[in-house]
């Protein structure tokens, strides 16, 4: 067991009734899962498995908290995890369950960590690229310096004319919007130039 220094450091800053209780925790984690590992997370002494959030626990003014990350699937379903974590506000050892208790949760934790699948990020599709309008593509021929703007521009910014003028609902509109952004790219403008300097 590898002791993290920041841990060490945040009980030693707590109030006096609090430091017993985040040891007993650290204690009793090493004890029931020695491959444990210390980290500081969110500001909090955790400990993880294989990268995996086993538990965080923390101390206040008043009390200290002890949070199992997948709380609501260990135990026996009653200890739902919620501001005060699994066993509400400690207030002093007597106030953890025993030994025993503890460490059967701890490797319920552990084992569920282990056999979890990893979180998948949500892949949101890739927006389609960007239309170029007719009489947008002939302005820019006419105008080979505001062509060359938007070509060295990265794909966003490119985005953002288009966008615009392909949003036009009328043509009197489209054309104003068209003549805008060929006077604003022959000066080597962004679509929302106004606002980068804010």
């Amino acid at each position: 067991m590898t002791r993290e220094p920041r841990i060490d450091e945040y009980i030693a800053k707590k109030a006096p009734f609090a430091r017993p209780i985040l040891e007993k925790i650290r204690e009793r984690v090493h004890a029931a899962v020695p491959e444990a590992e210390e980290a500081m997370k969110w500001s909090a002494p955790s400990f993880t498995l294989d990268g995996k959030i086993l538990i965080v626990m923390a101390a206040f003014k008043g009390h200290a908290a002890l949070n199992f990350w997948r709380g609501q699937e260990i135990g026996d379903g009653s200890a739902k995890a919620g501001a005060m974590g699994q066993f509400g506000q400690l207030k002093s050892v007597a106030d953890l369950p025993s030994d025993a208790e503890l460490d059967a949760l701890i490797k319920e934790a552990a084992a569920l960590a282990a056999t979890a699948p990893a979180t998948r990020k949500t892949k949101h599709e890739p927006k389609p690229a960007p239309t170029l309008h007719p009489e947008f593509a002939a302005a820019l021929d006419r105008a080979p310096a505001a062509k060359a703007t938007l070509d060295g521009f990265p794909p966003g910014a490119q985005r953002d004319y288009f966008e615009w003028i392909g949003e036009a609902k009328q043509d009197a509109t489209r054309a104003k919007r068209i003549a805008t952004a060929i006077e604003w790219l022959s000066e080597g403008k962004k679509r929302h130039w106004k606002y980068q300097n804010c």
